[in-house]
């Protein structure tokens, strides 16, 4: 992939800038949403226990409901508990082609997932154990690490609350929690 420069990079620079005056508030001025929050997300895997391995055993998050699907006979539909009342589904499609998973428009450059930093240091050492590769911490981020799940699926191990960006509150509601490390 090929980086903007010079007259394109500054338009980029630009248009971003407008967009922002424009729709992002602060405060008071920022409309209230309309949503609760994530109830789940849905991705599809090739293998159902080697994906249930991979979040429950390996991540450690619990399998919470498994189902068949409404919509598709013989398919499973699944659900990790991944925190703060948010679920992690997935489906399986027998007899579907599975093609490799890739960053493209409209499809899912990463699923950021928090962690403390008690269980992110945990999962990096899980990872390191089972021998699972991933990239960082880089640039001096010590709170991420990438890697792509057993169907591609790619994932960022967050250390920090939700809610918080660099340290920043972006919704209102977070509290500070010295206690959680990050």
């Amino acid at each position: 992939m090929t980086q903007p420069q010079g007259a394109e990079l500054s338009r980029i620079r630009t248009r971003r800038e407008e967009i922002r005056r424009r729709w992002l508030h602060e405060g008071a001025e920022r409309p209230a949403t309309t949503a609760r929050g994530v109830h789940h997300v849905a991705f599809i895997c090739r293998d159902v226990e080697e994906t249930v391995r991979f979040y429950h055993d390996l991540l450690g998050f619990p399998l919470v409901e498994m189902v068949e699907n409404r919509d598709y006979r013989g398919s499973t539909h699944f659900f990790f508990d991944i925190g703060n009342r948010n679920l992690l589904g997935f489906f399986d499609f027998p007899g579907h082609e599975h093609p490799p998973a890739q960053e493209t428009v409209g499809g899912v450059q990463h699923l950021a997932l928090s962690m403390d930093a008690e269980r992110h240091a945990a999962a990096r050492q899980a990872l390191d154990e089972a021998g699972v590769s991933y990239q960082g911490p880089e640039r001096g981020i010590e709170e991420s690490l990438y890697l792509r799940d057993p169907n591609g699926v790619p994932l960022e191990l967050y250390r920090e609350r939700p809610g918080v960006f660099d340290g920043r509150h972006l919704v209102p509601g977070v509290p500070d929690d010295p206690a959680d490390g990050t």
